[in-house]
């Protein structure tokens, strides 16, 4: 199976140096941006990336917090 991978520049919100790279349907398949554009906006992409790992997480179990506290105070990292 051979894969082709096509770059199209898209320019969305006047936001310059974002590419999309496409399949060879031109379905969007990943985001690239430009260290200038990610410096620009920085913050944003922070919380994006914040929504993106939490979005991940979702269906993990989750651990009360006296617990979490617990386990640092045993490790020392918490008095």
């Amino acid at each position: 199976m051979q894969f082709f991978i096509f770059v199209k520049t898209i320019i969305t919100n006047n936001m310059k140096g974002i590419s999309y790279i496409t399949d060879d349907k031109n379905r969007k398949k990943a985001v690239v941006i430009e260290m200038k554009t990610l410096v620009q906006y920085d913050e944003q992409i922070e919380d994006l990336f914040d929504v993106i790992i939490a979005e991940s997480r979702k269906d993990e179990p989750t651990v009360a917090w006296e617990e979490v506290k617990a386990q640092l105070k045993k490790k020392g990292k918490l008095k």
